[in-house]
């Protein structure tokens, strides 16, 4: 008994210890943005009260507008969402549970993407949207390149092949048609791929600094990473406090990922899918 509850306490104490290296650079960030004069003292950890207001906020947001370039975030975030959710559960469907000629070659060319870095095609890309497709300074031009994210349809295919099959062969026999099955039978039950598509795919395009300055450098388009990135490479010099100006940036910047995930996380549990099947 006395083993079991050392054991436990040892297992909490690691956790919380855990817990506060792993949070230490948000608090660290949320310090710094908040610090009038800088302290790189390990003592700046623990600031002074009367050190502390919000005037890096209003200075950068007089430098950068960063309502506007939350803004400029979201409207691309949401546009690389949208068809990353759309067609990888489309493509993830046909691939796990459609039986059609060159599926496997589909799905070996989804595998291959994988091996290819953005970087590489970076170059090719700009050319082809800004200059045949005539897309420069366009939010198009910044979302089409990430529409499709195969990251997204090896997930949604993954759980696609956990469902059972008999629940799709009853519902073709009750005559269900392919987008019935999709969207009555399938998408209800991979909740959890849903939301861990969305949180991966959220990540890289609302940080993404370099394919929207190469799109745009129109400042009312750019979203809040590339202003930013422009304010650490060509203003932060010029900043009364250049170190708290950049730290309250990357907390306005940071805010809208972290949130997103508190509201999500507590959806990531295992769905029980075999419950839909009898025997």
């Amino acid at each position: 008994m006395k083993r079991a509850l050392g054991s436990k306490i040892a297992l909490y104490v690691v956790l919380s210890l855990g817990a506060l290296f792993f949070l230490f650079p948000f608090y660290y960030m949320i310090v710094g943005s908040l610090q009038t004069k800088v302290d790189p003292s390990i003592g700046g950890a623990f600031p002074n009260p009367a050190n502390l207001s919000v005037d890096n906020y209003v200075a950068i947001n007089d430098r950068i507008n960063l309502l506007q370039g939350l803004a400029n975030s979201g409207i691309f975030t949401g546009g690389v969402l949208l068809g990353t959710v759309v067609f990888g559960v489309l493509a993830g469907y046909a691939l796990a549970v459609l039986h059609w000629r060159g599926r496997g070659v589909a799905f070996g060319l989804v595998l291959l993407v994988q091996v290819i870095p953005f970087q590489l095609l970076m170059i090719p890309l700009y050319v082809m949207i800004a200059r045949d497709f005539g897309m420069a300074d366009s939010y198009l031009g910044m979302i089409l390149p990430f529409f499709i994210n195969s990251t997204a349809v090896l997930i949604f295919r993954q759980y696609f092949l956990q469902l059972p099959k008999e629940m799709f062969d009853a519902a073709r026999i009750d005559g269900a048609g392919e987008f019935r099955l999709l969207w009555s039978v399938a998408l209800p039950l991979v909740r959890p791929a849903l939301l861990t598509a969305v949180l991966l795919t959220f990540i890289g395009p609302w940080n993404e600094f370099l394919w929207p300055f190469l799109i745009t450098k129109e400042a009312s388009m750019q979203p809040l990473a590339v202003s930013l990135a422009n304010f650490i490479s060509n203003i932060a010099a010029s900043a009364a406090n250049p170190f708290g100006a950049m730290m309250a940036g990357a907390v306005v910047l940071a805010v809208p990922a972290v949130v997103l995930f508190l509201l999500s996380q507590r959806y990531f549990t295992s769905n029980d899918i075999g419950s839909g099947v009898k025997g």
